[in-house]
C-alpha cells in the first residue's frame, strides 16, 4: 500500500499504539510515525525497540505537524492529553483514540478541539491481557474489527481513516457511540466484569480449602478468567465511563441467571438442555465469523504507559 497520512503521532505506547506502529511500517501506511508516552521508562523502551521513527517527551511535541493523532491513553487521563495538544493540532489534521467507550471520550475531548481538526473516535477490537510497548506485534488487527465513530466529521476523512485501518489489517464498521458502548457492554465490559468477579470468588474460597481451587483450577476456569488480567487502569475506566450500558447488561444478566438458578434447583432438565442448545448455536457463530483466535498472548493496553 502506499502512504495514507504524512505523519502519525501515538500518544500513549502500550500494545494498541505500538503494534499500530508496527503494521504501519509492515504496510507503509504512513511517512514518519512519532510517539510519546508519560514514562521515562516506556519512551526509552520505544526507542530500544524502534518502532516509531522519534519518540519525544510530551504528547505538544507529538502532534506538532501530524495529519493522524492517535490516543492511545486510558479514558481518564484524555481530558488532560486533549487540553495539552487541543492548541498544537494542524489545519485539517484528524484526531482518533482507540479507547474501549465512545460517549466519554467524546464528551471528554471534543471541547478542548479547535474547530479544524476532524474528530474520529475508534476501537479496535483486537488484543489480549498483557499491556506495554514490548507487547507489539504487526499481526494484531489482522481480520479484527475497528469501530469507527464518524461524528460528524466529512465523508473523506472518514473514508481516510477507514483506508488507514484497513491497510493495518482490520475490517472497518461505523456506528454511532451510544450504541457501540451498548454492543460492547455486551460483548467485553460485562464479561470482564465477570471473570474479574470469579477471579475474586475463587481466591475468597481457596482460603477456606487450602488453596485447592486455584491449584486445581481446571482449563474452563483459566480460559474464561484469562481476561481478568487486563490492565486495572484502563478497565476502571472503562466501567466508571460506560456505567449506564454496562449496569442495564449485568440487570440481564442477573434475569438470566436467575432463570438458570430456577431451572437447576428445580431439576428441570428440558430448559436447560434448550439454553445451552441456544447458547452453542450462538458459540458457533462467533467461530464461523472468525473472531474467537485470540491474537498471540502478548496483550492489549490503551494505557497511557
Amino acid at each position: 500500500m502506499s502512504v495514507i497520512y504524512n505523519r502519525v503521532a501515538l500518544i500513549g505506547l502500550g500494545l494498541i499504539a505500538s503494534s499500530m506502529a508496527h503494521a504501519m511500517r509492515r504496510a507503509g501506511l504512513a511517512g514518519e510515525i512519532v510517539g510519546t508516552a508519560r514514562s521515562v521508562e516506556t519512551r526509552d523502551a520505544a526507542r530500544e525497540l524502534g518502532f516509531c521513527d522519534r519518540i519525544v517527551d510530551t504528547a505538544a511535541e507529538a502532534v506538532d505537524g501530524a495529519d493522524l493523532v492517535v490516543l492511545a491513553v486510558p479514558v481518564g487521563a484524555m481530558d488532560g492529553v486533549a487540553s495539552e495538544i487541543g492548541p498544537k493540532l494542524g489545519e485539517g489534521a484528524t484526531l482518533t483514540d482507540v479507547g474501549s467507550v465512545k460517549r466519554a471520550v467524546i464528551e471528554t475531548v471534543a471541547p478542548h478541539l479547535p474547530d479544524h481538526v476532524h474528530f474520529i473516535p475508534g476501537h479496535p477490537l483486537a488484543g489480549t491481557e498483557h499491556s506495554g510497548p514490548r507487547s507489539g506485534f504487526a499481526e494484531l488487527f489482522d481480520n479484527r474489527w475497528c469501530i469507527l465513530i464518524p461524528n460528524g466529521t466529512p465523508q473523506a476523512a472518514t473514508d481516510r481513516l477507514t483506508a488507514f485501518w484497513q491497510g493495518l489489517g482490520a475490517n472497518v464498521d461505523v456506528m454511532d457511540a451510544d450504541h457501540h458502548d451498548l454492543v460492547l457492554a455486551v460483548t467485553s465490559h460485562t464479561p470482564h466484569l465477570i471473570a474479574y468477579t470469579m477471579v475474586g470468588v475463587a481466591d475468597d474460597l481457596s482460603r477456606v480449602t487450602d488453596s485447592e481451587v486455584i491449584k486445581y483450577s481446571a482449563a474452563g476456569f483459566r480460559d474464561f478468567t484469562r481476561i481478568a488480567a487486563s490492565d486495572p487502569t484502563m478497565w476502571r475506566d472503562v466501567f466508571l465511563n460506560n456505567k449506564d450500558a454496562t449496569l442495564e447488561i449485568l440487570g440481564r444478566f442477573t434475569e438470566e441467571l436467575f432463570a438458570l438458578q430456577r431451572a437447576i434447583r428445580t431439576g428441570d432438565g428440558e430448559e436447560l438442555f434448550d439454553y445451552f442448545t441456544r447458547t452453542r448455536a450462538i458459540r458457533r457463530g462467533i467461530i464461523e465469523a472468525g473472531q474467537d483466535t485470540d491474537a498471540p498472548d502478548f496483550g492489549r493496553s490503551g494505557k497511557h504507559d
